[in-house]
């Protein structure tokens, strides 16, 4: 029984399960047909969505076409229209142009024919202008034209020539005004730091019972000294001193030393002369090798043959009108430098052949000859190059001077020479000398006034400008300098310079 009810209570669940599942299905099925039907609308609407912003897109799109084309289509036709303005106005031009054209023909042919006319009238004119200068002057017209050409290079040559006189005018102020700037500038840089000296020849003596013992017994000691020495020894009545005299300067030195040993030492016979003598000339050879070698080392020139250094240390006791020689070798030897470097030249070869210019100085009283040529020649036996050997053989202008090297010694030459100082002059001689140049120059007629300036090395001479013109100052100047160097003995140059001035005044009223 309980088993019917089961069962009956299990078919009873089925059936109550199938129509629920059915019920449930059906609903499921409902909603998934509105859902579906609601899905298909939305995709119409939005497919008609799409399908209207397509279609306004579209219509948007082929509207901005058709406007551009409409722009292009104006802009091209308003180029159109511009060209054919363009072109009517060419022509317009074109139309005009050919108008002128043909006025400016019919003018030019009726100016050619005028034209032809005037030259036949001219060339008639000309035929009878001949005719008559032929009768007037008896020339032929090629005799005319031969005399009117010389006339024209007669005037051609003499403007040339004024040209050419102003262009060498400018040219040597330029120049003169650079020289002196390069002159000044080494000046200023190479100072010297000795004045003028003269080799020392007088003996102070302590005694003058001395002076017997210098002359020895019959003499002898004064034949000893001046027999080993080459010098000449002179005793006389002036209290406590001897004199040596020598024409070379280094013998001179060596009797000086001697001698001021002997003197120191006390003990004066032929064999004490002797072993001093050889002392001196040792001591003096040294000072001189040594001189020679500092003189190049201060200059930079570490080359030098031994025997041309031996000779500039010779230097050391030879002077010119007081101013020592190798001082003043030294002194032309920077200045050439400095005056080089300015002009943007190798200072190098200046400063070389400076250093050796008065080379010859030191052997003049051995060899008849300039001092310039006598060292040239050593300096070209020793191995100079032949640029330093001019150099040196024209500083005195014994022969020409032909490259810069050869007047930039010349003219460190003058400047140390010229130097406040450097040359010793006794005042009465410096007077003389002074009143000489200007009586040599006042005896020249036309001459006005003179002045003798720069310590005698210029003499400024002013003159008459109606009594002396611009080529007879010329002539002046050259005559007086012949005058002054014919008859005057004076240190380096002197410079003649005449000034001829013409005044016009007038007063406005």
């Amino acid at each position: 029984m309980e088993f019917i009810w089961l069962i009956v209570g299990a078919v009873v669940g089925i059936a109550l399960g199938f129509v629920i599942t059915r019920v449930i299905s059906r609903n499921a099925q409902r909603t998934a047909e509105r859902t579906a039907s609601d899905l298909i609308e939305d995709a119409k609407r939005t497919a008609d969505n799409v399908r209207r912003e397509a279609d306004i897109e579209a219509k948007d799109k082929a509207l901005k076409y058709k406007e551009k084309v409409e722009a292009e289509n104006k802009e091209r036709l308003r180029e159109v229209r511009q060209a054919e303005n363009r072109l009517s106005q060419r022509e317009e031009s074109l139309d005009k142009r050919a108008d002128s054209l043909d006025a400016r023909e019919h003018q030019l042919s009726s100016q050619q024919g005028q034209v032809e006319r005037r030259e036949k009238d001219v060339a008639a004119a000309e035929k009878e202008v001949e005719s008559r200068l032929e009768r007037v002057a008896g020339m032929t017209p090629e005799e005319a034209k031969t005399e009117l050409l010389d006339t024209l290079r007669d005037e051609v040559s003499h403007e040339s020539a004024n040209i050419i006189r102003e262009a060498e005018a400018r040219t040597k102020a330029e120049a003169d005004k650079k020289a002196r700037m390069i002159l000044s500038l080494a000046i200023q840089r190479v100072a010297a730091d000795h004045s003028s000296e003269n080799t020392v020849s007088t003996i102070h003596i302590p005694t003058d019972e001395l002076k017997g013992r210098i002359i020895g017994r019959e003499g002898r000691n004064i034949r000893s000294f001046e027999q080993l020495t080459g010098t000449n020894l002179i005793i006389d009545d002036t209290p406590e001193s001897v004199t040596i005299s020598c024409f070379d300067p280094v013998r001179r030195e060596i009797g000086r030393v001697t001698m001021e040993n002997l003197i120191a030492d006390g003990r004066i016979h032929p064999a004490r002369i002797e072993e001093m003598y050889d002392k001196a000339s040792n001591l003096v050879n040294q000072r001189v090798q040594e001189a020679g070698e500092e003189a190049a080392f201060d200059t930079g020139i570490h080359d030098l043959h031994p025997e041309l250094i031996h000779t500039l240390g010779r230097l050391r006791y030879r002077t010119s009108y007081g101013q020592n020689v190798l001082n003043h070798s030294l002194e032309v030897a920077y200045l050439a430098g400095v005056m080089a470097s300015e002009l943007g030249l190798d200072p190098y070869p200046a400063k070389r052949a400076g250093l050796l210019h008065d080379l010859g100085k030191a052997v003049d009283h051995e060899i008849e000859g300039s001092h310039a040529v006598i060292g040239a020649d050593l300096a070209r036996r020793f191995g100079e190059s032949p640029e330093i050997v001019h150099a040196i053989e024209a500083h005195h202008a014994d022969v020409e001077a032909n490259t810069v090297l050869d007047v930039l010694i010349q003219a460190a030459d003058a400047v140390s020479a010229a130097r406040p100082g450097a040359r010793k002059e006794t005042l009465d001689a410096y007077i003389k000398r002074l009143e000489k140049l200007e009586e040599i120059a006042n005896g020249h007629k036309g001459v006005e006034r003179t002045f003798a300036i720069q310590a005698g090395r210029e003499v400024r001479v002013m003159v008459e400008p109606n009594e002396i013109d611009d080529a007879q100052a010329t002539v002046l100047a050259h005559d007086i300098a012949h005058e002054i160097e014919s008859s005057m003995q004076y240190p380096g140059q002197v410079k003649v310079v005449v000034v001829r001035e013409s005044r016009a005044v007038d007063y406005a009223k």
